[in-house]
């Protein structure tokens, strides 16, 4: 299964793939999407869009998942970055892809076994799970843990899924 992980920003948008491949993770790709404060937030989030799709058709994910909003201090910022996170999700269901939003707990316990890990440490562990030669720029590496936060989920996830269809 191949995954598209995303952490949503209106300034730069990171992407990581990985494969998963039985209890196997690959690295695939990473990096970011970068946009220009001086844009209009319209072109901003065509940037970001544009952007995700051109990855989309690149590497043909099968999953798409994205970090939820975490409550910000500064209203404004969490509206643009509400805004960022919409484009994302847009692309993945116009991809008929399926998504799923991860909250930074759960992805720092994904990644490194415990929710309020710092920064450091879970761009560490996404170096060490994935065998990267250095540590990804900050924002592709919060998005390959987003990405290796849904393969732990996946079967969860699908389990889960199938057993709510059961009861219907």
């Amino acid at each position: 299964m191949r995954i598209l992980g995303i952490d949503p920003g209106t300034r730069v948008t990171g992407y990581g793939i990985v494969e998963k491949r039985g209890n196997r993770l690959v690295h695939v790709d990473n990096g970011a999407i970068y946009t220009r404060s001086s844009d209009e937030l319209a072109t901003r989030l065509k940037t970001i869009h544009d952007g995700l799709c051109r990855i989309m058709g690149e590497y043909a994910p099968e999953a798409l998942a994205v970090e939820q909003i975490f409550i910000a201090k500064n209203a404004m910022s969490a509206l643009k970055l509400g805004h960022a996170r919409g484009a994302a999700l847009l692309v993945g269901v116009n991809h008929d892809l399926p998504v799923f939003e991860y909250t930074a707990l759960q992805v720092k316990s994904a990644v490194v076994g415990y929710g309020k890990a710092a920064k450091e440490q879970v761009q560490q562990m996404v170096k060490v799970l994935l065998n990267l030669p250095e540590i990804a720029q900050e924002d592709a590496s919060d998005a390959l843990a987003v990405a290796i936060c849904h393969a732990h989920s996946a079967g969860l996830n699908n389990r889960l899924e199938k057993a709510l269809n059961r009861k219907r």
